[in-house]
Formats: structure tokens, sequence, C-alpha cells
């Protein structure tokens, strides 16, 4: 189910058309048959978009957080206010352990304020801006968009991450195998 009004868009994919290209499944294939300076570009795209990725998924899960302990508070009827929650809600109480693959990030996301306006638009319709105010019907539908985006998201990023591993593999490979200079690494990486 989804949370836009009828006759809106559908938000694209987490990631456009640059995930997307990504996820080809004849992209990895032919970018280990290309020159090594173009896997290593290939490698930081594909950084840059886990990057992107990842952001994009906190802001999401922080919504969708929110929305869920409203609907908790209210559930329980919990007398403090969702403002007097916050400290909880970002502590993460109650969520598992991170499911991430512990990846050291070099690279900052490329255009937040696009991240922010995809996760807004998830809820068109609803305006998470004054959450105590909305219905249980609102927030339900809230939480529904949400959890259907992470879930995809997710998905697309685990995408992305096993491309970046395969590019990744094949630059250790040609590293080994004598068909790559570490020396024109260092100079090419001096350029950048």
């Amino acid at each position: 189910m989804s949370a836009r009004t009828p006759g809106t868009p559908e938000p694209t994919r987490a990631g456009g058309a640059a995930v997307d290209a990504l996820l080809d499944p004849g992209f990895l294939e032919a970018a280990v048959a290309r020159p090594m300076a173009d896997v290593r570009r290939l490698r930081r795209q594909a950084e840059q978009e886990e990057v992107n990725l990842s952001y994009t998924r906190r802001l999401l899960q922080g919504r969708l957080d929110i929305v869920r302990r409203e609907l908790q508070r209210r559930a329980e009827h919990d007398g403090r206010s969702l403002v007097d929650l916050l400290p909880e809600i970002l502590a993460e109480k109650g969520r598992g352990p991170a499911h991430g693959l512990g990846r050291h990030q070099t690279v900052q996301p490329a255009a937040p304020e696009e991240y922010e306006t995809w996760v807004t638009s998830l809820t068109r319709g609803v305006d998470l801006s004054d959450v105590p105010e909305l219905s249980d019907a609102d927030l339900e539908q809230a939480a529904r968009a949400l959890a259907a985006a992470e879930g995809s998201l997710s998905e697309r990023r685990r995408g992305v991450q096993q491309v970046m591993d395969g590019l990744a593999a094949e630059l250790g490979r040609r590293y080994r195998n004598g068909e790559a200079d570490v020396a024109a690494l260092l100079a090419d990486e001096g350029r950048h």
C-alpha cells in the first residue's frame, strides 16, 4: 500500500538512474573488462552511490522511528510528549543490531537536499512536520510507506555494495597478477 494520494506520481526508486545503472546485470561484467583507470573510477562512483543511499536510509529510518514511536505512545497512552521521547528515539532504543557491512566511508553524500526531498515524497499527502497532530490512520499510512521504501532502499544498497566488492576484487586481482602498477596508481591518486 502506498502513502501517495491518487493522481500523484510514484517516487523514483532510491538512487534513481545512477543506481539503476550500477545494478544492471551486465554492469559488473562490462566494468571488469575495462582499463584500470576506468575500473577505479567506477569503484569510486559506486562508493559515492552507496554513501548517498546510506545517508538517505538514515533519513528515512529517523522518520520511521518517530512515526512508529508516536503510534506506540498513543497505543500505550503514554503521557509523555513526542518531544520528551526524542532522546530515547534518537538513541535507537529497541532497534536491533546494525546490519551494515561496517564500511569506512571516505566521501560525503553528494546532494543531501535531493535525498531529503525523495524521503519527503514517500509520504506525499501526510505532512510529518507535526507528527503529534496527525491521525492514527495518517501515521499508519506513513509508517507503511516508509517501511516499504526502507526495504527497497536497503536491497538496492546491498546490490551497490556487491558491485563495489566486485570492482575492488578486480582491482586486487590485477595488482596480485602484476597487471597493474602501484606507482601509476599513486601518481593517478595524486592528481585527484
